[in-house]
């Protein structure tokens, strides 16, 4: 049985600590960490609104971020390496194991090759392991593509895209997706940085780059406003007709010499079906043989990304110490409820 910690009891947190306790024979929610503080007693349960179930509750992950205290964090605070460094540093040093949703994390050496170094020395020195991962980056957008070449003698190019819906998603996603701005306050927002579509596309492209064997010369990004033509809500964001319900963003990265290999589309808004939009995965391989995959509808992002952090766990407890990416495990797998 692996003990588990859940920091950031947010919507995909909540999710994780509410599959966690229906893993009993393999899996134990030991103690949830969140800013909040509780309305009443310091619970878990009463967090995430199921009511006590006699797990503790911090606001101070001092108080519990201690060797022996768990075999690993789940750790959901962030989207983004540098955000989330200093939490990795404790967890790793109190030598617990992390999987994390941060998505640039999936493969923080696109990005942030420095920290990457930092973490991987940081977790072999203390015999942990450290992922990233969620549906995407994690899963749909470079894991699942990857495991697909597995059957072509061999790959030109690969394009592929996830029409998904963003609904399930909290506060953070909603504003690195520009959901709930005007046009105008989100091409302002893609200026300054403040808006940033999909976080993701470097760090899935360069892992298919370096999954395929591929030398990555450039990668290209190209984001546009999905504006709403219709009254749109969700628990944390209200879209009125004329603004941004989401961002179309595209990723395409090129080898060394100028070639595109891959091509990643992404289509993203909280509820497309209120516009007839269909949601959907869909994955090409260009190669021998070609390879064509769809998935009607998309595989939901707020239940596969608790999903994939919840069921990587063994595989992460069982690997070898250091920063890894899913390329490096083996093919995730559903832990059964029992």
């Amino acid at each position: 049985m692996y003990r588990v910690i859940v920091w950031g009891l947010g919507h995909m947190g909540s999710g994780m600590a509410k599959l966690i306790l229906k893993k009993p024979s393999s899996l134990k929610l030991v103690a949830g960490i969140d800013v909040r503080q509780p309305k009443g007693e310091a619970d878990v349960g009463e967090v995430i609104g199921i009511g006590k179930i006699g797990v503790p509750y911090y606001t101070d992950p001092s108080k519990i971020i201690k060797q022996g205290a768990a075999d690993i964090v789940l750790l959901n605070i962030n989207s983004f390496t540098k955000a989330v460094f200093n939490e990795l540093k404790m967890i790793a040093e109190a030598k617990i194991s992390c999987i994390t949703i941060a998505e640039e994390m999936a493969y923080p050496w696109a990005q942030e090759p420095e920290l990457a170094k930092q973490l991987d020395k940081i977790a072999k020195e203390n015999d942990v392991t450290i992922l990233g991962t969620g549906i995407n980056p994690g899963f749909v957008l470079d894991t699942l593509i990857v495991s697909l070449t597995g059957v072509c003698l061999d790959v030109e190019r690969i394009e592929a895209s996830r029409i998904n819906d963003l609904s399930p998603f909290g506060k953070t996603v909603m504003e690195t997706q520009g959901v709930g701005t005007t046009v105008q306050q989100f091409n302002e927002g893609i200026k300054s940085g403040k808006i940033v579509g999909h976080v993701g596309f470097p760090e899935s492209i360069s892992m298919i780059f370096e999954a395929m064997g591929w030398e990555l010369g450039k990668i290209d990004q190209i984001r546009e406003p999905i504006i709403s033509t219709t009254y749109r809500e969700t628990e944390v964001v209200k879209v009125e007709p004329g603004m941004v319900a989401g961002c179309r963003h595209i990723g395409i990265g090129y080898d060394k010499d100028g070639k595109e290999r891959v091509r990643l589309i992404h289509p993203q808004q909280i509820h497309p079906e209120i516009e007839a939009v269909e949601t959907g995965d869909y994955i090409k391989i260009f190669g021998d043989p070609f390879v064509s995959m769809s998935i009607k509808p998309e595989i939901p992002g707020g239940k596969g990304t608790i999903a994939m952090a919840v069921n990587m766990i063994p595989h992460v407890k069982n690997g070898p110490a250091g920063l890894l990416a899913m390329i490096d495990l083996p093919v995730p797998r559903a832990i059964r409820n029992i």
